[in-house]
């Protein structure tokens, strides 16, 4: 093979080690012993067949026994890698000596151990020519166990070094994204990883990221999972330990292929098929409702998928790090924004009459699908509290309260939004605010007026905001007596309410007038808005069948 090819293939193949990692090795010492029977081979006989992997005791001596034509092999054209311009040059490739081409014939050879050889040529090897070693064996169709075999000696003679430590590294990199890439099994993975630290690698958590990242952009879900599972077995994988206890807060391999999951897929609500067994003016309901709603479930990823894996890995006895509890918490409160936002979305076309109401099967549906959502938001929380130390109690309650409140669950997000007070994370202003807003527009007296404590103290501009929160709240919930009473509360306060809130209260006082002929509250609105210049002239005006008698009066 050309030198050129050899510089070139091994270009292809290596890769950038993971970012922010630096992969450090460690003395013979705490090293695990070497497994010479142990072959990894590399290589694919037929371009139309997959890369394969073999393991095998067998040690062949069949490959390049003539060093001319191994020399004559190397020598056919000038260098040309970008890759590796640093590691040879032209000029450089005209000094390589003998014995680099000795080396490679001895060490293809495979009689002899690969530290025995360099050990007798070390004073004829350039530190070029012996990453040029490496670069060799590295190639597709080469013994990958004998550049392994390499790096090892360099390492207990002390001559590796950053560059050296860098091809290494992509080498190893190019092996596992060729692995990935081809029809290979989770577990040929692992033992290159554990191959890795048994050279004085240590492949550590980002190279776990790297594989999961691979796997699942390459569309290997299944693949990806089988590979975390095994970390989880096995309790770990090369010089990266699944952490006991509250390290694993930090985060971990489940973590990492949950968050992969929440981001990296796009995906169409479960929601969209609940309500799917009606027709709408001939069409069926289920195609209406996934073009309906697909603006809203166009969504970053498979959120309850993402549950369901972490549930799934603890359920199994697989020991999940904390960390990933904290990632379903997040995707769960992601999901049950698209859920809330299509069921806002439902009823406003119920209201204008663009689709037919849920029938009694379809609510039901509605709400065990709600249901399991909030069922799971406490299972997952309740593990991270008891796995977890008491500085994540404040994240857990955190996330239950953002769920509760994009349900509408106004009693259990003040309980959440208490309890994470209690934990230490003091929640911002806003949250009392959102969670008071839920609290009245579902008329809870007694939150309410736990959650305005105060309010009196407060400055000017934070009053302002939760006083607009609470009548906007009222207003929600359809209770307009009750937001006309906040509305003259903020008016005697010297607060001026902001004209679309004063409309929405008085609109909704004249349809109470409609329906209960109760004209008081509005009278008495009006007058207060009145003394503080913020309304016109009103006409009143009242008709009376019984009498047919118009009754007009002029505020």
């Amino acid at each position: 093979m050309a030198l050129t090819s050899l510089i070139d293939c091994s270009q292809q193949m290596a890769l950038s080690a993971p970012i922010g990692s630096s992969v450090p090795f460690y003395p013979s010492s705490a090293l695990c012993p070497r497994r010479r029977p142990l072959l990894l081979v590399l290589r694919q006989p037929d371009c139309n067949r997959p890369l394969s992997l073999r393991v095998s005791s067998a040690i062949s001596d069949s490959q390049n026994t003539n060093p001319n034509a191994v020399s004559k092999s190397l020598h056919v054209k000038p260098l040309e890698s970008v890759r590796f311009d640093r590691l040879l040059t032209s000029s450089t490739e005209e000094e390589m000596g003998e014995g680099f081409f000795e080396a490679i014939e001895e060490l293809e050879r495979m009689v002899r151990d690969p530290s025995d050889v360099l050990g007798e040529m070390v004073e004829r090897l350039s530190a070029r020519e012996l990453q040029l070693v490496l670069v060799y064996f590295a190639q597709e169709g080469r013994d990958s166990y004998c550049a392994l075999e390499v790096f090892d000696w360099l390492r207990k003679e002390n001559r590796v070094d950053a560059e050296t430590m860098e091809l290494m590294v992509s080498i190893a990199c190019g092996w596992i994204e060729r692995l990935i890439g081809g029809e290979h099994a989770p577990e040929d993975v692992m033992t290159l990883l554990n191959e890795m630290e048994c050279v004085g690698l240590d492949p550590g958590f980002s190279m776990v990221e790297k594989v999961v990242s691979l796997y699942w952009d390459r569309g290997k879900k299944d693949e990806a999972i089988a590979f975390v599972k095994d970390v989880l077995k096995r309790g770990g994988i090369g010089g990266y330990k699944i952490e006991e206890g509250h390290e694993g807060e930090r985060g971990g391999p489940v973590g990492y292929l949950v968050w992969k999951m929440m981001v990296k897929t796009a995906l169409l609500s479960t929601f969209c098929m609940i309500i799917s067994n009606h027709y709408i003016n001939g069409l069926e309901r289920q195609s209406y409702v996934l073009i309906f709603f697909s603006d809203f479930f166009q969504v970053d990823g498979d959120y309850l998928g993402a549950v369901k894996l972490v549930i799934e890995f603890k359920e199994n006895g697989l020991k999940p790090e904390v960390y990933s509890y904290l990632i379903g918490l997040t995707a769960l409160v992601k999901e049950q924004k698209e859920f809330s936002k299509a069921l806002r979305k439902l009823k406003v076309s119920i209201k204008a009459g663009l689709i037919n109401a849920p029938d009694a099967e379809n609510l039901g549906n509605i709400e065990k699908y709600q249901s399991a959502l909030i069922r799971n938001g406490i299972l997952l929380s309740d593990w991270a509290l008891q796995e977890g130390s008491s500085a994540i109690s404040g994240v857990v309650h955190e996330r239950l309260l953002a769920l509760y409140s994009c349900a509408g669950f106004g009693r259990e997000a003040e309980q959440q939004l208490w309890l994470m007070k209690l934990s230490g994370k003091e929640p911002d202003r806003e949250l009392y605010d959102a969670v008071l807003a839920i609290c009245a527009s579902q008329k809870e007296a007694s939150a309410v007026g736990r959650l305005l404590a105060g309010v009196e103290i407060m400055s000017a501009g934070l009053r302002k905001n939760t006083l607009s929160w609470l009548l906007r709240g009222y207003v929600k919930g359809g209770f307009y007596v009750d937001a006309s009473e906040t509305l003259i509360k903020m008016l005697n306060l010297g607060i001026s309410p902001e004209y679309l809130d004063r409309a929405a209260v008085l609109q909704g006082l004249r349809k109470n007038i409609q329906e209960s002929g109760n004209i008081e509250p509005y009278i008495k609105l009006c007058k207060h808005l009145s003394d503080k210049d913020l309304v016109g002239p009103c006409l009143l005006y009242l008709y009376l069948h019984k009498y047919k008698l118009w009754i007009l009066k002029m505020l």
